[in-house]
């Protein structure tokens, strides 16, 4: 792990280090266990076809929590087939369908569609926040940071009206013009 993320992102191992106790620490204050000594790295899109898959079956949280926990806390191969089925049967899903779902080429459309929209919006990495398709929370930030982005985010959100004319008001059903006296 600490080797993959020195090379990409430029530092030495010691900082790669220090920067995932950082993280470790986050996650710890958040009541999260996270083992980035025993963290198995691997190709995790199979784990998002499965994350899509669960999410057609209204599991899709259930699903992401499992494989996060999996994989951070659990030092699990959440690449290898084997290893999805059984966490997919232990938020519900049923084992066969799923392994049928890995064995095609299923949900790998809509992973990909998910690809090409976070590479439209300069998504390289998670965590990442991305609030009314206008801002951007990148990386593992502390409460306060996200508290205080969300209020930024609320206080340009609110509507100004310019205006105070009686016009005319509209709901689900029509539109009522105010009559002039």
């Amino acid at each position: 792990m600490y080797e993959s993320l020195s090379k990409k992102y430029g530092m030495s191992i010691a900082q790669a280090k220090a920067s995932t106790q950082n993280i470790v620490q986050m996650a710890k204050e958040s009541g999260l266990e996270y083992n980035f000594d025993t963290l198995i790295l691997t190709n995790t899109f199979d784990a998002h076809r499965l994350a899509m898959f669960a999410k057609s079956h209204g599991l899709m949280a259930e699903m992401t929590e499992r494989l996060l926990r999996a994989y951070f806390t659990d030092s699990k191969d959440i690449g290898d087939h084997e290893t999805l089925v059984d966490l997919a049967g232990e938020v519900g899903l049923n084992r066969e369908a799923v392994e049928k779902m890995l064995a095609s080429n299923e949900m790998a459309e809509e992973v990909r569609a998910d690809e090409s929209t976070a590479q439209q919006y300069g998504i390289t990495g998670v965590p990442f926040f991305l609030i009314n398709k206008k801002y951007a929370i990148t990386g593992a930030q502390s409460t306060e940071t996200i508290v205080q982005t969300l209020k930024k985010v609320i206080a340009e959100s609110e509507i100004t009206i310019l205006n105070n004319d009686d016009g005319m008001i509209c709901d689900d059903d029509g539109c009522e013009i105010p009559k002039k006296n």
